[in-house]
């Protein structure tokens, strides 16, 4: 024999001695794995009298392994050749198969539970928050705790600055750890150290972002086959026409290595004539955002016709005047009323951005800290009056953020009848943009402009932002 395989044989008769088995329940256990020697030879064998061949050392090893994990787990024989592991038990990849095992068949309501067993296998107490739809509170899952809200707690600040923060309330270290599909942000992932590990640990806040990763995307798929979590999000009444809208708007926010777009409405329980949508690509980016004008009941169908007939343009292949074409002739053909809007096109290769508007603001660029408004060329009526539009373009700087809105972001009015207006948008972008995460800027914009209107909207409020060359305030999480 080798040095290996009398390795293997030794450590074989010391685990057959804590096996508790007789030498003919070991071969029972041997010929049912498919061993072909008999039992005279499997004595002689662990005697060291002769050897045996690899495959057959290996079926040895393996029921002598299976009787061990019956009585003790982890001990056990070495192979003559490497062997994989199966399903780990602890550490990193034991929580991601605990996720991705149990989720393989879970209704969204359950994923918690399933987050708190990954966790326990990195010696984690897992908590779970989401954040309802007007990114005001995040609401626990399940219930039992408190709400938290994001403008002023620490898991709040999680949430808004898409990064780790940590606290040692009564002694008890945690972290608040952003919960994203993509990078758009879900929620908060409460994670306390049972083993008594630092929470400074960069390898435990590793560890969290994967599993905040791994679980985000979780709560994204299986909502859209179950209504659990949404429930969770959802703190307000939706009417049939905010569901529409809502159904049909893509995440709030996306980014590729080059680009990042973020969005925001408002009233998040309320919508009933915007939308918005947008598609990144390794060279370009495609954007649009429509305002049907009215917050009655033809409003979100009209809004919906011409989000619908733009995506299927877009999809298509067309370009700019080609998809404006496709939404002036749904809208008309559909009886509606025009629908105000701007459809756009980014080029990532040459800065170049192209885009139509239509009846609606055009949009709004900060550049070296200052907004303006982005040339559109001559007024042209909304979409459904199949006119010819020819794009507008600009070219665009790193640095550089656009902004696309509805007028119900600047005609919003406070109590004396004070309208937000141009430079209310500006103020918010110039002041929030430059030192937060887009999304979190977005948020900000909407949330403004309600608190001007003490709440009350007489319009819907939409906000787009596109950052065209990478966010530079991006944390190592986002």
């Amino acid at each position: 024999m080798t040095g290996t395989e009398d390795e293997q044989r030794h450590r074989l008769v010391r685990c057959f001695a804590r096996a508790d088995l007789t030498m003919e329940q070991l071969w029972m256990r041997y010929f049912a794995l498919g061993g072909a020697v008999d039992l005279f030879e499997l004595d002689a064998y662990l005697n060291g009298a002769m050897p045996l061949p690899g495959v057959q050392r290996d079926m040895l090893a393996h029921a002598v392994n299976e009787r061990l994990d019956e009585l003790f787990g982890r001990d056990r024989v070495p192979y003559s050749r490497p062997v994989r592991q199966t399903q780990p038990v602890s550490g990193p990849l034991a929580a991601l198969v605990e996720l991705l095992e149990g989720a393989h068949r879970a209704p969204p309501e359950r994923l918690p539970f399933l987050m708190d067993a990954a966790g326990r296998a990195v010696g984690l107490r897992v908590g779970v928050y989401l954040a309802d739809y007007a990114q005001r509170t995040l609401v626990p899952v399940p219930g039992g705790r408190e709400p938290l809200e994001i403008d002023s707690t620490p898991a709040g600040e999680a949430f808004r600055r898409g990064d780790v923060v940590v606290t040692a309330e009564a002694g008890e270290p945690r972290l608040w750890a952003p919960l994203l599909d993509g990078v758009e942000r879900l929620g908060v992932l409460e994670a306390e150290p049972t083993d008594g590990t630092d929470p400074h640990d960069p390898v435990l806040r590793d560890q969290c972002r994967w599993l905040a990763y791994l679980f985000g995307h979780l709560v994204t798929i299986t909502t859209q086959y179950g209504d659990g979590l949404d429930r969770v999000r959802r703190r307000e009444h939706r009417g049939p026409a905010t569901e529409l809208l809502w159904t049909a708007l893509p995440p709030l926010t996306a980014a590729t290595q080059t680009v990042t777009v973020a969005a925001a409405t408002e009233p998040a329980y309320g919508t009933t004539s915007d939308v918005f949508d947008y598609a990144l690509s390794e060279t370009t980016v495609s954007f649009a955002i429509f305002d049907a004008g009215t917050r009655e009941r033809a409003g979100a169908p009209a809004a919906a016709v011409a989000l619908a007939a733009y995506r299927a343009a877009r999809r298509d292949g067309q370009g700019l005047p080609e998809q404006a074409h496709a939404v002036d002739e749904a809208i008309s053909s559909s009886g509606g009323h025009g629908v105000s809007g701007v459809i756009g096109r980014f080029d990532v290769a040459t800065g170049w951005l192209a885009h139509v508007t239509a009846g609606h603001p055009g949009p709004a660029l900060l550049r070296d800290g200052t907004v303006t408004e982005l040339r559109t060329g001559d007024p042209a009526p909304p979409f459904g009056s199949r006119t010819d539009r020819v794009p507008a373009e600009e070219q665009l700087r790193r640095g550089d953020v656009v902004a696309l809105y509805t007028d119900g972001v600047t005609g919003a009015c406070d109590h004396e009848g004070r309208a937000f207006g141009f430079s209310g948008l500006a103020r918010v972008l110039e002041h929030d943009v430059p030192a937060r995460l887009l999304p979190e800027a977005a948020r900000r914009i909407t949330q403004a402009v309600l608190a001007h209107a003490n709440g009350r909207l007489a319009d819907d409020a939409s906000v787009l932002l596109l950052r065209p060359f990478g966010d530079r305030t991006s944390s190592g999480w986002f």
